[in-house]
């Protein structure tokens, strides 16, 4: 059943962008099939409009949307300026007057931090500017091994800031596994923790940390942060809190650099299960104009707009995969991020799966988001979501990193049904999402607007003309294949068959590793400058999630 009536006083924010394409534009959709297939054949216009539409800032105006419609070679927005972290801070007055925080962060021990948006922006700031003065300079690299925590995001925001190239691996990976990634990007800098906790275990990594500097000879500056155990520093590295407490004049000034387009803004590694990991570069632009998209059909908005007051958005994730970055990305709409840090299923030797739903519940969360692995654990332990607290506000629930089942989410479904206390909540919404760390993206997904099938994801997203294809390159419906978005021009050179063409974002195939065809602005990142040493631009992506198609 469509639930966009059942939600009050939200409205879905696809339907007000709709609304915006119909007043603004002139454009009327009779459903969302159209309102998609318009957004995969006039690249220009759809991707203008989510350029105006979320009123990004560019001190150049840009010639086209599409300057150049080629693969490789693809040249989004020419001309215009933009920054990541720029369009980050924007929140912070209006936020801020509204009373609304930007990060609230617990881990596993309990110890709960609030981030103001005001503070935000100064520790922000204070970063950028020590990071500016040790020499960091625009497309440098700066590896970080950190867990998620608030200083990830602000570490993060800083190097952005200042246009270093962003890279972060989790502290619970093998030392072979992080230098594996941080050997090929050569980085100049280096953000760390000495040790984390995991399932009721305190893990000390100095020793780790120590070997990543002997093996990064690259390395000269390291910023540690005493997160472990307060009382012991990381030698010969500056210490954290001195760093992000200056709060003088130049700091109250401080500004985020104005970049081209397809400045590099972080390198994302695959999974590395054949060979080395690849290092995958997105720019600036890319990432903020997909995020814009993402964001409208993940349903989460602005925690100072009327529409979405009061927004906190949570996906679960460590920091070595993508849905982190996924996770910061919901600060450039403007929500409270709220962030756990730790075994989201409690210790080894006492699991408890209702640990991150009593952790949404304290904090008010009104979007959750984990693996869909998660929710079948929660199933399988059978957590009772009645003895995790008030978890009213939670509106939609999140999946991916492999298919969610009918069984689980007709669990999950009927859960929420049993606590209800409004229609809009026994209608819990599944925003289930299948995408890929080639372009930090999905590309099937949902909206609140559309019926919802258990087991059936809802919609190809808008500006991603996939297709399942079978073992022969053609399309199939109502059974599994490999997914596939497909070009304007022509198909993938890895790909045979006769599947007529699709206007497209881009492609991807889990069958090609070599750039090919149209690109979105996510993806289409020229080879940075300085950006990645070893790192290249993906064209063509790996996409092994396999979907079943509804034909949406």
């Amino acid at each position: 059943m469509s639930i966009s009536s059942t939600r009050p006083p939200y409205v879905p924010l696809i339907r007000l962008y709709q609304d915006w394409l119909r007043q603004s534009r002139g454009l009327v959709f009779a459903d969302y099939h159209a309102l998609w297939q318009w957004s995969v054949s006039d690249l220009e216009a759809f991707w203008q409009s989510i350029w105006d539409y979320a009123d990004l800032c560019s001190p150049t105006p840009h010639r086209a949307a599409l300057g150049r419609n080629v693969m490789p070679g693809a040249e989004w927005f020419p001309g215009a300026q933009v920054n990541y972290a720029q369009q980050v801070l924007r929140h912070v007055d209006a936020a801020h007057a509204a009373g609304q925080l930007a990060l609230i962060a617990e881990n596993e021990c309990g110890q709960l931090r609030e981030l103001t948006w005001p503070a935000l922006r100064q520790q922000v700031a204070s970063l950028a500017l020590h990071l500016k003065a040790q020499g960091v300079r625009p497309g440098d690299r700066v590896a970080a091994y950190l867990p998620n925590i608030p200083e990830t995001i602000i570490a993060f925001l800083a190097c952005a800031s200042v246009g270093a190239v962003w890279s972060v691996c989790a502290p619970d990976m093998g030392t072979n596994a992080v230098l594996d990634r941080f050997r090929q990007i050569t980085p100049t800098g280096l953000i760390t923790v000495n040790g984390v906790t995991w399932g009721g275990r305190a893990m000390d990594r100095g020793d780790v940390v120590a070997q990543l500097r002997r093996e990064l000879p690259s390395v000269r500056h390291v910023v540690g942060i005493r997160y472990l155990d307060a009382s012991e520093p990381i030698a010969d590295s500056a210490d954290w809190t001195s760093v992000t407490s200056r709060n003088d004049a130049e700091v109250a000034a401080f500004a985020p650099a104005w970049l081209a387009f397809d400045h590099p803004l972080w390198i994302v590694f695959s999974s590395g299960t054949t060979g080395l990991p690849k290092p995958i570069v997105h720019s600036h632009g890319g990432i903020l104009v997909e995020s814009m998209v993402t964001g409208m059909h993940s349903d989460v908005g602005c925690s100072y707009a009327p529409n979405n007051f009061g927004e906190r958005f949570c996906w679960y994730s460590s920091t070595g995969w993508v849905m982190w970055n996924i996770q910061v990305g919901g600060l450039l709409t403007g929500p409270t991020c709220v962030i756990f840090d730790g075994s989201p299923a409690g210790a080894k030797d006492a699991p408890d799966w209702s640990t991150l739903w009593r952790f949404a519940a304290r904090h008010g969360v009104t979007f959750l988001g984990s693996g869909a692995a998660f929710y079948g654990g929660c199933m399988k332990a059978g957590v009772d979501l009645a003895q995790c607290g008030d978890l009213s506000r939670i509106r939609a629930i999140g999946t991916t990193g492999s298919p969610l089942s009918a069984e689980v989410q007709q669990w999950g479904t009927a859960q929420y049904r049993a606590i209800a206390k409004t229609k809009a909540q026994q209608d819990i919404w599944w925003f289930n999402v299948s995408g890929g760390t080639d372009f930090a993206g999905g590309f099937i997904a949902g909206t609140p607007e559309l019926p919802q099938e258990p087991g059936v994801m809802q919609c190809r997203m808008l500006g991603a003309a996939v297709e399942s294809w079978d073992e022969n390159g053609h399309p199939v419906i109502g059974q599994v294949g490999e997914l596939v978005c497909t070009s304007r021009f022509r198909r993938c050179p890895c790909i045979s068959g006769t599947t007529p063409v699709m206007p497209a974002i881009w492609p991807a195939t889990s069958r090609c590793s070599r750039p090919a065809m149209a690109a979105s602005p996510a993806a289409a990142t020229s080879a940075p400058r300085r950006a990645a040493s070893g790192a290249t631009a993906i064209g063509c992506a790996s996409a092994t999630n396999r979907a079943r198609a509804s034909g949406a």
